[in-house]
């Protein structure tokens, strides 16, 4: 195409374009929907929303029933596969009751609430009084378009149905775990299965420690014998609570109170392996200082001072087990921990807790 024949080509094209803006279509012609045109249609479908949201109530029922009257480790078989029937049909139900309430909300605003277009003129963002005015006025429209006012089963269905919801959520933020009574905590989270006459061993070799065989300086991260007998998260429960550090210092270069002269052996000292900060494990030792040093916010204890805080966030003495020794001479606990080991919690009392000074 030579230079000539394009010039025209593109006065030919600017020709054809608009001179001016392109007008304002408007608003399209609305077409009327069959709930707007037949009173019978429009009252079969709020029947039917109103059956969606009356069945609601039928199902946080159901949801409640079987939270309380289904075993947890009852089976259900679906299509060949093992289900847990309580948590199965919890599911169905509550999602259930909320896919209903979904539903109704969309068909209630495609067939029954006012689907009119509108023109909203941008404003400044100072409202003067007569735009609150046009607000309100704009409010009551919609819910006199809702048709609220004239089907007032639709309004109270809607809250009732939603205000139900709350109950499965409720009930099921109960069944996170068993209620913190004192009664619980002290069989839980305050207990350990340490006890009279447990056996420590090496938390590597699952080896018995034998008191002659520890040295002045000498750390071994250890654990209780009976924790072999666990498997499962009840094994990683137990661990977790009942880690230790042994350590043997020289008796006359500690601080032993009287409270605690039984709770050693020549020198060696037991502790709980947990940081009671935020529930580290620890075991960066210091010979010289008999200082215990947590990696994870450097909250550090004196362990020759039994467990008293020196330095960090944490806030309580690192707990000490009480041992003793067998007729072989192995070291044995002569009890759990007096106090809760790891971190602390709001019910937690602290006033057993060792403290600089104590006897």
């Amino acid at each position: 195409m030579s230079h000539t024949d394009l010039e025209k080509a593109h006065e030919d094209a600017a020709a054809l374009e608009p001179a001016g803006p392109v007008p304002d279509p408007g608003i399209e012609e609305h077409p009327p929907r069959f709930t707007d045109t037949d009173e019978q249609a429009a009252n079969r479908a709020y029947r039917q929303i109103v059956g969606l949201l009356a069945a609601v109530p039928v199902l946080v029922l159901v949801f409640l029933v079987v939270y309380f009257a289904v075993p947890k480790d009852a089976q259900l078989v679906l299509f060949g596969t093992n289900l847990k029937m309580q948590t199965t049909l919890l599911g169905l139900s509550a999602g259930l009751a909320a896919l209903l309430i979904g539903v109704s909300a969309v068909q209630w605003a495609r067939v029954l609430m006012n689907d009119a277009e509108m023109v909203e003129d941008r404003h400044s963002a100072g409202s003067p009084p007569q735009a609150r005015e046009q607000a309100a006025a704009i409010w009551n429209t919609g819910v006199e378009d809702s048709g609220v006012r004239r089907r007032k089963l639709l309004g109270t269905g809607i809250a009732g149905a939603l205000g139900l919801m709350v109950i499965p959520a409720v009930v099921s933020l109960a069944d996170l775990g068993p209620w913190p009574t004192a009664d619980v905590r002290a069989q839980t989270i305050e207990k350990t299965i340490w006890a009279e006459g447990i056996h420590l061993v090496n938390d590597v070799n699952n080896r018995r420690l034998k008191a002659s065989e520890l040295e002045i300086g000498q750390l071994v991260n250890a654990e209780p014998e009976n924790l072999q007998d666990l498997e499962g998260a009840a094994y990683q429960q137990a661990k977790a609570k009942a880690a230790i550090i042994v350590v043997r210092m020289d008796p006359n270069a500690i601080r032993i109170p009287d409270s605690r002269r039984d709770w050693q052996v020549d020198g060696i000292l037991c502790y709980s392996k947990i940081c009671t900060h935020v529930g580290c494990p620890i075991s960066l030792w210091e010979q010289q200082t008999h200082h215990l040093l947590c990696p994870c916010h450097q909250s550090t204890f004196d362990l020759g001072n039994s467990g008293v805080v020196v330095f960090g966030p944490a806030a309580r003495s690192l707990p000490q087990l009480p041992i003793t020794t067998d007729a072989e001479g192995y070291l044995v606990a002569r009890s759990d921990f007096t106090v809760p080991v790891g971190p602390s919690f709001f019910e937690r009392d602290s006033s057993k807790d060792f403290q600089e000074g104590d006897r």
